[in-house]
Order: C-alpha cells, then sequence, then structure tokens
C-alpha cells in the first residue's frame, strides 16, 4: 500500500520575476521501503525549522535532478532524520529508471537525514547508492518539476531571483 505526499512549491518560472505556487504530489513506496518512506512523510507535516515547510531547493542541475529538503542550514550541508542525525540505508530494491524518482541525498553509505532529490532523467548510476523511496504522482506535478528544472545551472546554482521554496506540505 502506498501512502502519499505533497509540495507547495513557490518558484518565478523563467523569463519571469513574479512568484507562482504549484502543487508537486508524491506517491510514496512505503510497502518496499517503510522507514524511509515514513521519514519523508513525517517530515512533510512538521512545522517550520523541523521540517520540509519553509525549505528550499538549494541545488538544480538540468537533465538530472532537483535536490532539497536541508531545513536546518538552506546549503545542502544539514538536515536531519525522525530517527536522529542519519539512518541506514534501508535497501536498494527500487530503482532510478525514470524521470520523476523521489530517492533520498546522502553523504555516502548510511547517511540519510532529511536531503532528497526528484530525477529529471533515467539516473541508474545512482542505483546501489540511493534509497529510491517515491516518485512524483501525476503529469501536472511533473510539469512543476520541469518549470523548476529549468532554473537550475550545470553546477547546481539555482539562477532565480526566487529560490524554489516548500511553502506549504503534508502527508497522507
Amino acid at each position: 500500500m502506498a501512502s502519499t505526499a505533497w509540495f507547495d512549491i513557490q518558484y518565478a518560472p523563467v523569463g519571469s520575476s513574479t512568484p507562482k505556487t504549484g502543487r508537486v504530489n508524491f506517491k510514496l513506496f512505503n510497502d518496499v521501503v517503510p522507514k524511509t518512506a515514513a521519514n519523508f512523510a513525517e517530515l512533510c507535516k512538521k512545522p517550520q525549522g523541523e521540517g520540509y515547510k519553509g525549505s528550499s531547493f538549494h541545488r538544480i542541475i538540468p537533465q538530472f535532478m532537483l535536490q532539497g529538503g536541508d531545513f536546518t542550514r538552506g546549503n545542502g550541508t544539514g538536515g536531519r532524520s525522525i530517527y536522529g542525525e542519519k539512518f541506514a540505508d534501508e535497501n536498494f530494491q527500487l530503482k532510478h529508471t525514470k524521470p520523476g524518482i523521489l530517492s533520498m541525498a546522502n553523504a555516502g553509505p548510511n547517511t540519510n537525514g532529511s536531503q532528497f532529490f526528484i530525477t529529471t532523467v533515467v539516473t541508474s548510476w545512482l542505483d546501489g547508492k540511493h534509497v529510491v523511496f517515491g516518485e512524483v504522482a501525476d503529469e501536472a506535478s511533473m510539469q512543476i518539476v520541469k518549470e523548476i528544472e529549468a532554473l537550475g545551472s550545470s553546477s547546481g546554482s539555482v539562477r532565480s531571483a526566487v529560490k524554489p521554496t516548500i511553502v506549504d506540505c503534508g502527508s497522507a
């Protein structure tokens, strides 16, 4: 049984300085990776400063992925899980087989915290290194991901006056 989560992300599309908000819906694979999916779902429910609400996508690389989830430092060096700072890789059963995969960012084996990424292409070289725990649930959500992807650069720097930020989120 899969559970669901969602982000309302505020961003300014390429060529605009006017912020807009788009919803991205996720399907979480708690049947295969219950601990990892629960971490994400719970962080979607926590208040600003304790979870994803108010945090931004700090690294966006077109033709690769959008990375976020560092709600403690905002730059990719922080974050923490609901289990403490870090938790172990649950398993690598699910693969990075398509755009829209939701996977844990890490700093090596067994260093999962709160950071995650959303793929925009097939990223099979990440199989066995990053735990896949969900996917973008629908085409409208993937369209928002694509618009945010366009704000990135090859270095990962976000080229926008309005940093893509999770203004609201939740899970069920």
